[in-house]
């Protein structure tokens, strides 16, 4: 009971991260009109630019602002490549989008699996905020990382929905969402609150990955490719665009995960995924939650 207990903390830990990506991946889409496959390949390379500055200044501040600089200013650079897509004549086209944002995550892997580190996986320092333990009861361990991940997640993914359903500029976000031609009518700036969206996923994605650094310590080029995978599963389980219901089908897929991984060998995990992916598609093609909206 003691081992499930610490697998179902090791889930919670890892699943908040999941409702994190899952949440800046159905911000792109409804808002940006984009399925943003690229958007945790961005999150893994931000974690390079951590582990590099950590090893170069072997200063934590400057790895944390550098961390979220590079995920802001990656993102900012890809935007106009969607913009074109989204600015063409005729309806949006997001199948066009995908196409766009796999070929942006082939390059990325690409540097990182020949620029960087020289293609080997890189791991950080054993005091990078997650190697002492917080709280330890027989079996039962908590680390100072999972309570990091924990209490941020819960923060930012606070932060995230009082923006969206609370804000002024959250009802224009809906707006756009909703119907992008109208919002344009109304006089809504859809170039600039595109731009600031770009910029809060970036600023999201630099939070995510030094939460993962905090939580598995390392990362690899191909790291990228699992976590896409996984988010996109729980994106379709959910339901595209549904922000509430990938927050608990995130946190449903971190606990299981987790279970899996210690009472199963193998990639299990990964099999999950995917199979969760397809029963939900044969039985609710929409999702669990059923609503492709970005309204309450």
């Amino acid at each position: 009971m003691k081992v499930i207990i610490a697998q179902i903390i090791n889930g919670i830990a890892l699943g908040s991260i999941y409702v994190l990506l899952v949440t800046g991946f159905n911000l792109m889409f409804l808002v940006g009109k984009i399925i943003h496959f690229a958007y945790p390949y961005i999150v893994v390379i931000s974690m390079y630019a951590c582990w590099g500055l950590l090893k170069l200044t072997n200063n934590p501040l400057i790895a944390v602002f550098g961390t979220i600089i590079s995920s802001i200013l990656l993102h900012i650079m890809v935007e106009p490549l969607f913009r074109h897509i989204n600015t063409r004549k005729g309806p949006i086209d997001i199948n066009s989008s995908f196409i766009v944002s796999l070929g942006i995550a082939l390059i990325l892997t690409e540097i990182m699996s020949h620029q960087l580190n020289y293609g080997f996986p890189i791991a950080f320092p054993l005091n990078w905020m997650s190697s002492s333990i917080f709280l330890e009861i027989n079996l039962i361990r908590i680390s100072t990382g999972q309570l990091y991940t924990l209490l941020v997640s819960i923060l930012i993914a606070l932060a995230l929905f009082i923006l969206i359903y609370q804000t002024q500029l959250g009802r224009a976000f809906r707006a756009i969402a909703e119907n992008i031609s109208k919002a344009r009518l109304q006089g809504i700036p859809i170039l600039r609150l595109n731009l600031l969206l770009y910029g809060i996923a970036g600023l999201l994605g630099g939070i995510i990955a030094l939460l993962f650094s905090m939580l598995i310590g390392s990362a690899s080029p191909w790291l990228g490719e699992y976590i896409a995978l996984k988010v996109l599963a729980v994106a379709i389980v959910a339901g595209l665009g549904n922000m509430k219901g990938g927050l608990i089908c995130g946190l449903v897929l971190g606990i299981v995960e987790s279970l899996i991984i210690h009472f199963l060998p193998g990639s299990w995990s990964n099999a999950l995924a995917f199979l969760m992916m397809l029963f939900v598609i044969l039985i609710r093609p929409r999702g669990i939650f059923n609503k492709n909206s970005i309204e309450s």
